[in-house]
């Protein structure tokens, strides 16, 4: 049940109530009446459609642009049917046939249109109301203005609590979404006993211990020590649509020589924004493994500032010698210039490099979530 429900049940209230109080009306009014059977018409024709749309509105696949057209031409129509019934003295009076009643259209168009429809409908009803009165040479009285404020003020209110209704419907979603996430994320957990993961660590210090061709076969073990553990804490499906956590895609890059540190919170970017923020990472990460010597270290660090999102690689390489960036992109090798730099600034963020001889190199990755 969508959280919009309670809403459309309070309609249906409504219109059940506003529907008694005009037949209340046109029973004290029943004298100012010219053609008594158009009016029990017109009230017949509102009972039934309150029967149709009290069953419709709160079943999502009936709930159609073409279902709320034609709610508010039968609200137009009995409105303006109003005057082969009564005579000019009546809207003194009373409100039209429909008067009420109408608001029930009013607020189903504020609750699927949102704001702006609502108070486009509630206009429409005052020219309506307006025209129904010039064409009778009715008096225009002042309740005929207040009528239309109060439409106006009432389906803005609904609108705006559809919405809001509308946006906690997303955020309880993705909050199942999670928890189910993380259920699965536990269950595997269980199915992979820490055993594994320690024989393949001891494995991993023992080959590295005794050197030679065990030391290769400890790196490997390690690989895949981490690789499991990034399988057990990040390696589920990622959610579809909306914002995705940038700690999920760089923990995947984490290995024997590769440390990624996040923070304690998700890190939420739009899709886009992470894939190609990871992917600059990754580039660094590449060159860190073509251009340094076999076992050079890089760490990965990201920090959330709130307003940005800031990614650091640093390594323990001999550096990048001055100019050779620059050299790099003359030559036509664009690796740096395009794979990471390019990719930040066509996301609106700044990719900056700084190292020294044996000092290693860092990059810094900058991207405001007001670009992203």
């Amino acid at each position: 049940m969508g959280f919009d429900v309670p809403l459309w049940r309070g309609i249906r209230l409504y219109r059940a109530a506003s529907l008694l109080y005009s037949l209340v009306l046109l029973v004290q009014h029943h004298e100012h009446l010219t053609r008594p059977w158009v009016a029990w018409g017109v009230l017949a024709a509102m009972a039934a459609w309150t029967v149709v749309t009290s069953y419709a509105y709160v079943r999502p696949r009936w709930r159609t642009r073409r279902l709320l057209t034609a709610d508010l031409a039968v609200s137009f129509g009995c409105l303006f049917a109003t005057g082969l019934a009564v005579t000019p003295f009546y809207l003194t009076q009373a409100p039209p046939l429909s008067g009420y009643w109408f608001a029930g259209a009013a607020l189903s168009a504020g609750v699927m249109w949102g704001r702006r429809g609502a108070a486009t409908v509630a206009l429409l009803y005052g020219f309506a109301d307006l025209t129904l009165r010039v064409l009778m040479d009715a008096a225009i009285t002042g309740a005929t203005a207040r009528g239309v404020v109060l439409l106006l003020l009432t389906g803005l209110a609904v609108g705006y609590m559809a919405r809001v209704a509308e946006r906690a419907e997303e955020r309880f979603t993705q909050a199942v979404s999670l928890e189910a996430r993380l259920f699965e994320r536990e269950q595997l957990a269980r199915e992979i006993h820490d055993s594994v993961l320690q024989v393949l660590a001891l494995v991993s210090r023992r080959g590295a211990e005794a050197g030679g061709e065990a030391a290769e076969l400890g790196r490997m073990a390690g690989e895949q020590e981490v690789r499991l553990r990034s399988l057990i804490t990040d390696g589920l499906p990622e959610p579809q649509g909306g914002p995705v956590d940038l700690r999920e895609l760089l923990r995947r890059q984490e290995s024997v020589t590769v440390s990624v540190a996040t923070p304690a919170t998700p890190v939420l970017l739009p899709a886009h924004a992470a894939h190609e923020l990871s992917a600059a990472v990754q580039a660094a990460l590449d060159n860190v493994t073509r251009h340094c010597p076999p076992g050079t270290r890089a760490w990965v660090l990201v920090e959330d500032e709130g307003e940005s999102v800031t990614v650091s690689v640093r390594d323990d390489g001999p550096g990048i010698p001055a100019g050779r960036l620059d050299a790099a992109c003359a030559e036509g090798r664009l690796g740096v210039a395009r794979s990471v730099q390019g990719r930040l600034r066509d996301l609106g963020g700044t990719a900056e490099y700084v190292s020294g001889p044996d000092e290693g190199a860092e990059v810094e990755l900058r991207l405001p979530r007001a670009a992203s």
